[in-house]
């Protein structure tokens, strides 16, 4: 694949190139394309790795050490030089890849091999501790924890893209608003409360607020096609991201 190539930007239709599909089609992380289109993958896979390695039983300094030893690995050691299409999904590759890492020889040494102490993954162990209330190391729900992670995770980003696309129409306000509708418990909301509040009738918040979970659907469906090697496996993707959250 040439290094002209390109990935839809958010709003943009069809699949023909994602983010992953860039990573597998490059085959070679020193390539730019690839090796950006990783880089933004990751971004959004920082806690629920750090989760899923908590769950594990390790601390949360040394959870830090081996999340931010991982991405070190993934991102500059050429780790995808052998990816093939075969992956797929590209939140099982990095759980697999995690999980031998973690079975690797490398020890505790290895927090003094990583870079130098270069960040490659902005982690705030302060904030993810307060946010999780981590249990007892536990095999059997380690990774339902890194499901449920990365579902919310997906979530709060499509929910973030959509805030800023109502943003940029500067309809900032109408979002806050609507959103109401969007989150856990909304349709308690009252259309007549809304539309009191936007000086508006009942009838255009209907209106707007179908549009907004049309679009909102649409962000959702962007996102996890950037995961996916197959954008046929987009459907299942989204049945497993909502029973993760049960």
């Amino acid at each position: 694949m040439g290094k002209d190539c390109k990935y839809p930007s958010s709003g943009g239709g069809g699949f023909a190139l994602t983010r992953w599909s860039v990573v597998l089609a490059a085959g070679d992380a020193t390539n730019p394309n690839s090796h950006e289109a990783l880089s933004e993958l990751c971004q959004s896979y920082w806690r629920p790795l750090y989760s899923f390695v908590r769950r594990k039983g390790h601390s949360p300094a040394d959870a830090h050490d081996l999340t931010q030893g991982f991405f070190t690995r993934l991102l500059e050691k050429n780790f995808l030089g052998t990816a093939s299409p075969e992956l797929g999904r590209f939140r099982s590759y990095l759980l697999g890849a995690m999980k031998n890492f973690l079975s690797d020889a490398y020890d505790h040494r290895m927090a003094q091999k990583r870079g130098g102490g270069a960040v490659i993954i902005a982690i705030d162990i302060e904030a993810e501790e307060g946010r999780s209330k981590f249990e007892p190391v536990d095999e059997n729900t380690a990774e339902k924890l890194y499901d449920r992670q990365w579902a919310l995770e997906t979530l709060d980003k499509a929910m973030s893209a959509l805030a800023r696309e109502y943003k940029s129409a500067g309809k900032e306000k109408y979002f806050s608003t609507l959103k109401k509708i969007l989150v856990p418990d909304g349709d308690k909301c009252s259309y007549k409360e809304i539309a009191a509040e936007l000086g508006t009738s009942e009838g255009n918040v209907k209106i707007a607020v179908h549009r907004l979970r049309k679009r909102y659907k649409e962000l959702l469906r962007e996102l996890i096609s950037q995961t996916l090697a197959d954008p046929a496996d987009v459907d299942d993707e989204i049945r497993h991201l909502f029973s993760s959250l049960g």
